[in-house]
């Protein structure tokens, strides 16, 4: 594995010639990074990946793991990354995280070495049938021919680089799998068997006056364009004679849907009730609604709304999936940038698919148009009525939770808000961690970049994910990762990655030994099997984690502990896990006191 990188760039058989061609036009094509995993069959996609200097190869043991840590970099940097893995069960440990990225819609390349045909069902090692193997969780997938280095297959080989590219980008994104069957030799040597034709029958001459950092394709994916004309200005003119309106908006990428929304919502005279992933936490707005999830679980009286429109994935709350729900009557439009169907709730009475900002550009323009001098505005008292509960809600929480005797989860979220730098990037694990990051951490004065995979919701791959968003990090950029332990425990093998790579990531582990959530759900009014199939309480000291990868371990007693180490975390250029330990039936019981606290202060307003 460490033949000098000229033996790859002269190359001496066929094999070598067809894939260094790919590998110099997906980076023609714009991927930077690759994630390789350990393997012979793989071993010409490797080294050639090696010996491309302006691709940074990340080595990864657990392919599980280290598709996890591409799908962080791809979900960070908005651009393909590449991962590559041998035959066999290596190439099926990446569906975990093909899964997610299809559904989050996040571009990802997969590159699996396989057995030339003559191998397959006969008993050859490490052989399995990986023709479609992941399925629809790709979008696209080929069966590549084996190599050959005529002037015809380098051509075909770098058309299809920058089809994949392409293909992974273009609206929605997400993953293909390119699968490279591969005959030995599987080292750059020259073969008898196998010669490497003539220089002058393996040039590519149809370049026309491409400059040498051209791509042999050129594909441009267009953004969406607005809706048309006429159903902007029929849609302005119904919500400009509307008095009650609500702008929701679920986890999405774009932060700069946070510039124009609010203008928007401003015009409308509506809230925006804005998920954690949404981006618009980051900004104290007004507009910004961020603890309904707490006032909405409480009996209200709040007039209907006459319209709601949304953007995003759905948003993660349950109490306002209900409260969706019980407005079945009231237009629900989605506007949906990823030509997708984010409607779970099956309530929408119209979907647009336009890019969300030309959207809101164009509906805000239209509006305009609508007003006229002297005209009074649309009334503030809608607005109002969920601004004072917002603030109603977050200052009881703030006052109760200060009290609490005991480690309170949610309150991690409170003091990240107030401790985090603007420009950090805050990674959340699911069940739990996302419910409270949701209800605690409120919009606040310094943007915050908040992610999480919310895909699929799973619980695995979690640190491998946070690392590859800290890979790809600006310098100044902090990364923290807060997960449950069940979560951590899931990926340990992710760890390995920082300490490969040295990497920079702050780890806040809540330790409350089991799936806190479960707690909350109706099997734990059924003890007599709980913890065995549910709770499942691992009692595992996860200060041996540290010292096996070589990152310190602290462990918070109290919040001034949490936040002292938090502090020096932030500043820290290597890893640092904060264990803060809890209780689960505590946990719930604080929880539901809060509730009944807030609905104690609303009512009394």
């Amino acid at each position: 594995m460490n033949m000098p990188s000229e033996h790859i760039r002269q190359p001496a058989n066929p094999t070598y010639a067809y894939v260094a061609a790919f590998i110099e036009e997906l980076y023609r094509a714009g991927v930077r990074h690759v994630v390789v995993c350990p393997g012979s069959r793989s071993t010409p996609l490797a080294l050639a990946f090696a010996a491309q200097p302006e691709i940074r190869l990340w080595t990864h043991v657990d392919e599980r793991s280290a598709a996890f840590f591409g799908l962080g970099m791809a979900k960070r940097s908005s651009t393909p990354v590449a991962l590559v893995c041998t035959s066999g069960t290596a190439a099926a440990n990446f569906l975990p995280a093909l899964v997610e990225a299809r559904l989050s819609r996040i571009p990802l390349l997969v590159l699996t070495a396989d057995r030339p045909h003559e191998l397959h069902e006969c008993g050859a090692p490490q052989s399995i049938d990986q023709i479609r193997l992941f399925g629809t969780h790709v979008k696209w997938f080929v069966d590549l021919p084996l190599p050959e280095a005529t002037d015809a297959m380098l051509r075909y080989i770098r058309t299809m680089a920058n089809r994949a590219v392409s293909s992974s980008l273009a609206i929605p994104a997400g993953p293909v799998h390119l699968n490279f069957p591969l005959r030995e030799p599987l080292v750059p040597e020259p073969s008898a068997d196998s010669p490497l034709p003539p220089v002058e029958q393996r040039q590519t001459t149809a370049w026309y006056g491409r400059t040498e950092s051209s791509p042999y394709v050129a594909v441009s994916n267009a953004r969406f364009a607005p809706p048309p004309v006429h159903v902007v200005t029929e849609l302005a003119q119904r919500l400009h004679a509307a008095t009650r309106g609500l702008i929701i908006v679920g986890p999405q990428h774009d932060p700069e849907l946070a510039g124009v929304l609010p203008q928007l919502a401003r015009h409308l005279c509506c809230p925006v009730l804005a998920d954690p992933l949404s981006q618009l936490r980051g900004f104290d707005n007004e507009l910004v609604i961020t603890s309904y999830d707490a006032f909405l679980r409480i009996k209200h009286n709040l007039p209907e709304p006459e319209f709601i429109i949304r953007f995003g994935a759905m948003p993660t709350s349950k109490p306002l999936v209900l409260y969706l729900q019980q407005q079945g009557h009231c237009p629900q439009l989605v506007i949906d940038g990823q030509n997708g169907w984010e409607e779970p709730t099956q309530l929408a009475s119209e979907l647009i698919y336009a890019d969300q900002i030309l959207f809101c550009q164009c509906l805000l323009a239209s509006l305009k148009e609508l007003s006229h001098p002297g005209v009074p505005g649309k009334s503030q008292d809608w607005l109002t009525s969920w601004q004072q509960r917002d603030q109603i809600t977050q200052q009881t929480l703030q006052t109760m939770i200060q009290d609490f005797a005991t480690p309170f989860e949610g309150r991690v979220f409170i003091e990240l808000a107030a401790m985090l730098p603007t420009g950090a990037t805050l990674m959340v694990g699911n069940s739990m961690p996302i419910r409270d990051l949701d209800t605690f951490f409120w919009r606040r004065n310094g943007y915050v970049r908040l992610m999480g995979n919310r895909g699929a919701n799973g619980i695995d791959g979690l640190i491998s994910t946070a690392l590859g968003i800290s890979a790809v990090a600006e310098h100044y950029e902090p990364v923290v990762l807060v997960i449950g332990d069940l979560s951590f425990f899931h990926d340990l093998n992710g760890l390995l990655a920082s300490h490969l790579h040295q990497l920079r990531l702050t780890i806040i582990l809540i330790n409350n030994d089991g799936g806190g959530i479960f707690s909350f759900l109706p099997q734990a009014a059924h003890p007599d099997h709980f913890d065995r199939l549910f709770g499942t309480p691992l009692g595992l000291d996860y200060q041996q984690s540290g010292r096996l990868y070589g990152w310190p371990v602290h462990q918070a007693q109290t919040w001034e502990q949490f936040q002292s180490q938090l502090q020096m975390a932030l500043q820290h250029e290597g890893m640092t896990i904060i264990e803060l330990r809890t209780e689960r039936e505590s946990n719930v019981l604080m929880h539901r006191q809060l509730w009944k606290i807030t609905e104690q202060a609303l009512h009394d307003v």
